[in-house]
């Protein structure tokens, strides 16, 4: 029997655009209970908005930057005010999605500025581990709850111009490995969902706003959309409590590797 999401507490970190957005509507239309975080409030306010029209039971958000700790700290005491802890009956947080991150810059090695390496690392590896920590404690064992991390292809294999992003996507990668490991045997499931070609706001934000540049990523392919991997988080979320989805690699037909994209013309 799969997992019901409906009146269940889902926690979604970088719900402010992209895959965080497209994931607190499809939660929501499953009957869910959001908690959404980002740093970027007034879109959080519109996205929770949508998430309650499309069916979510209820509907909060918090101010949330996973690459300090302090902010982290607080918006966990927040969810708690909500949600409860692990051993409160009936009560706690089924679904983290560790979605927060993103890429910034493709320079190589050589040119590389320590500011964008900072970036990467502070949000997709150490923002991670801030906010799993930081979480552990509400959500409950034996329950089927569930622990999502956003990876990438980029984890998996390296490309020119992304040694940094790759390095902190291949953190993220272990961090699950090893965090499942660690739950072995409390019923928690932890995934990691690694797209590849996705047209969001990622490339807008990894060429700093140059979108001429963003957009030629995705010319003349057929990518896949941040309502793809939403679809995606749900289903992993909601399999049957005894059935984990460790590691799911997911890319348009169009790529058949991360440097092989078929192109129209």
């Amino acid at each position: 029997m799969n997992f019901s999401l409906k009146d269940k507490w889902v926690l979604i970190t970088g719900a402010s655009s992209g895959f965080g957005a497209a994931a607190a509507r499809a939660f929501g239309a499953e009957g869910a209970k959001l908690l959404l975080g980002a740093r970027r409030v007034d879109r959080l306010e519109k996205i929770a908005a949508e998430a309650r029209k499309a069916g979510a039971a209820e509907a909060h958000f918090h101010p949330l930057d996973v690459s300090r700790t302090a902010s982290v700290e607080e918006f966990v005491a927040w969810a708690r005010e909500r949600v409860g802890g692990q051993k409160s009956e009936g009560r706690g947080l089924h679904v983290l999605i560790n979605n927060a991150g993103g890429a910034h810059g493709l320079d190589t090695v050589a040119e590389g500025k320590d500011e964008d390496w900072e970036a990467m690392l502070q949000s997709n590896v150490l923002g991670v581990l801030r906010m799993t920590r930081a979480v552990l404690p509400l959500i409950p064992h034996d329950a089927g709850a569930t622990i999502i991390n956003l990876g990438s292809i980029a984890g998996h294999v390296a490309y020119e111009g992304g040694a940094a992003y790759c390095a902190a996507k291949a953190g993220e990668l272990q961090i699950t490995r090893a965090l499942r490991l660690e739950l072995c045997g409390t019923g928690i499931r932890v995934c990691t969902v690694d797209p590849g070609l996705a047209e969001t706001e990622f490339s807008l934000v990894r060429f700093k706003g140059d979108a001429p540049r963003a957009k030629k990523v995705y010319e003349g392919t057929n990518p896949l959309g941040a309502e793809d991997i939403a679809e995606t988080l749900v289903w992993v979320a909601s399999r049957p409590s005894h059935v984990n989805i460790d590691e799911l690699i997911i890319k348009p037909t169009d790529q058949a590797a991360i440097h092989k994209v078929y192109r129209r013309q």
